[in-house]
Parts: C-alpha cells; structure tokens; sequence
C-alpha cells in the first residue's frame, strides 16, 4: 500500500517502512507523528483520490532524527560599488520513518509505549548499583562532562580502573571514545593513583 501525504508545503509519496526527510517537525527523536493531509491512498488493485484529501486516512510514522542539511552560500555583489555580502544557510529537517497507513479512520496502535517504560525500569535498577562504586571522574585535568560520559560509555567510571590501565589499553580506549591524547595531555594515569589514593 501506498500513499501520497502533504506536509511542510510538499508532497510525498510513500509507503511502510519508507524514511522520509521533511521539512522541520516539532517533535522529539523516538516519538510518533501523524501525517492527517493525505491526497491519495492506494494499493495493487484499487487507488482513491482525495478532494482535495482521502476522509478518515492518515499516515502514521516515527521521528528518527533531526537534523540540518548542507551549508548553502548566499553571495551577492554590486560590481564597481564594493558591495559583497556573503551568507550561509543550512535548513532544518526531520528524518520519518513511516510505520503504518492508515484509512477508514483507524486510529494507530499504541506500540511505542510499552518499549520506552521498559528501557526507563532498567536503567532505574542499574543507576543505584552504577552510582554507588563510581568516582566523579571530573577531578582529572582536562576531563569535562562529555569526556566523563564517554568514558562511562566505555565502562570506567573509576580512578582506580584508569590507573591500572596499560598503554594498549588507553591506546584502545582513546580509539573507541575519540579522546585521543586526553590521557597523556592531562597525564591521567598518574592523577587517578593518586585520587585513588586518596
């Protein structure tokens, strides 16, 4: 099945588990837009079209990312007047994923529900035990809150682990998170002996 929906000023042509980028939504990645103008609805055997939209049709679909696109370069110039202005733009987008169409006014299954609360119930029985043994990893020169949170990402998350890492180690490490040379710069092997220490 397939169909032809309206959004942003555009139209577009698609069908279950199409990615689509459209013009800028407000809507948070992981969560469920409804596209309602839908101009055409069709499938092998029978095509309704709409006057100017199909009654009781919709496209469901899942935001997958926001983003911006290239850089576009506005430049203008008056000859012989030393005039030139130089501008970029990068517009907006959202990245869909269309999960179902809809016709007759059937109204989307709720799915996405049950997966978002089980993922929170986890990540609430693990943040007690991930709290109580880690080190505010903050303390080493040079590491800042993005640094900690790939290093976390990485499974250390205390002073002690870092100073009983070898050279491969780090080498292997830096390699995974893109901290290259965070290690050496701010010489944290021997800062983590020492507040482990402490």
């Amino acid at each position: 099945m397939f169909a032809v929906i309206k959004t942003g000023g555009k139209q577009y042509k698609v069908a279950a588990d199409d990615l689509l980028r459209v013009e800028k939504l407000d809507a948070e990645a992981g969560s469920t837009v409804t596209f309602d103008e839908v101009l055409m609805v069709g499938n092998d055997t029978d095509t309704t079209v709409g006057a100017p939209t199909v009654d009781g049709a919709s496209v469901v679909a899942e935001v997958v990312d926001q983003g911006r696109n290239r850089k576009v370069i506005i430049f203008k110039k008056r000859r012989r007047q030393n005039s030139r202005r130089r501008n970029g733009h990068r517009q907006a987008f959202t990245l869909v994923k269309v999960t179902d169409i809809l016709t007759g006014g059937a109204k989307p299954a709720k799915k996405a529900a049950p997966k978002k609360a089980a993922p929170k119930a986890e990540a609430k029985e693990d943040a007690p035990a991930g709290d109580a043994g880690a080190d505010d990893l903050k303390k080493l020169d040079g590491a800042g809150p993005a640094a900690v949170k790939k290093l976390n990402e990485a499974g250390i998350t205390t002073f002690a682990q870092i100073a009983a890492m070898s050279a491969d180690d780090i080498a292997r490490v830096e390699e995974e998170t893109g901290l290259k040379g965070k290690f050496e710069r701010g010489n944290w092997v021997e800062q983590a002996k020492e507040l482990a220490g402490n």
